[in-house]
């Protein structure tokens, strides 16, 4: 592989620059990202120049424009900590995260809400069950030859009162 001029590293070095910037502007293309991959296409250069390499004797040595990397990760991860996302498809994952978390949280409140309803339902059906056997126990005594007399019931007749003077 060969080397590169100086004039050409240095032209690159201005192409990625001013990819770094529209991309920290959110001028994202189509089907692109706000990362090196995009970076590196959109500057017209390798990826591989943003990364570390090795020396012949193993020893590592910085790639051509990882500085540049460097800074535009950095730059980006500034932005993301203030709250501005500048890729647009990422700031629509981000909104749509926190809508399915709200609408998770809104669907727990339904849950325990219906679980709550599901209970008082049985309660009450426990309760009007036990009323009409009662009901049916209280029918079979009268029924049954005992001492216990029905009362006349009088529609017009109002409660009795008592004064307590």
């Amino acid at each position: 592989m060969a080397r590169i001029s100086d004039e050409t590293r240095r032209n690159n070095e201005m192409a990625i620059r001013r990819v770094v910037e529209r991309l920290l502007a959110g001028d994202v293309p189509p089907g692109g990202k706000c990362d090196i991959k995009t970076l590196a296409t959109q500057a017209g250069v390798a990826r591989t120049g943003f990364y570390p390499k090795k020396n012949r004797d193993g020893s590592p040595r910085p790639g051509p424009y990882q500085h540049l990397a460097e800074e535009f990760e950095r730059r980006s991860t500034g932005l993301r900590e203030t709250g501005v996302i500048p890729d647009p498809r990422a700031a629509q994952i981000e909104r749509l995260k926190e809508q399915v978390s709200g609408l998770k949280e809104r669907l727990a409140a339904r849950d325990a809400q219906i679980d709550g309803l599901t209970d008082f339902r049985e309660w009450a059906l426990s309760q009007i069950a036990a009323q009409r056997m009662e009901i049916e126990r209280l029918r079979d005594v009268l029924a049954a030859p005992s001492n216990v007399r029905v009362l006349p019931n009088s529609a017009g007749a109002s409660a009795p009162s008592r004064s307590f003077s």
